[in-house]
């Protein structure tokens, strides 16, 4: 699927209920209907791909790695991410992604929620990541 060009213009989350669900190689298998508005990808248009489909570029790199490496040993990750929309547009959200385990407690999934960020906290995180992207480049 072909990844929208970013505008600058975000669109502010509500803090409802926005949950995906991912395979381990971080494909989605579900999303319910909040994920759908707040992205503008269908259900259909979003099972099935990878969950990068939502990087905004300003994102970090490195800010991805650590959360797998988290994430892949069992453990609870949360974070800031700014999301990229079908529209071009963005959004910032807190995400807390856990583990789907299956019944022999083997990793099977992630499931990830996502609540608002706080917003003074959010200048110092656009910050770090400014500077974490220019040691990638």
């Amino acid at each position: 699927m072909k990844r929208p060009t970013p505008i600058n213009e975000e669109v502010l989350f509500d803090g409802r209920s926005l949950i995906s669900e991912t395979d381990t190689k971080g494909i989605i298998t579900y999303v319910n209907r909040k994920f759908t508005e707040m992205t503008g990808y269908t259900a259909i248009e979003a099972v099935g791909q990878s969950h990068n489909l939502l990087r905004h570029p300003d994102m970090p790199k490195a800010g991805f790695a650590q959360m797998w490496k988290i994430i892949e040993s069992g453990k609870i990750w949360e974070g800031y991410v700014k999301n990229l929309r079908k529209d071009g547009k963005f959004y910032w959200v807190v995400v807390h992604i856990v583990p789907k385990l299956d019944e022999r407690r083997e990793i099977i999934g992630y499931i990830a929620s996502r609540k608002m960020p706080d917003r003074t906290r959010l200048k110092v995180i656009e910050e770090q990541y400014k500077e974490m992207r220019v040691q990638e480049d």
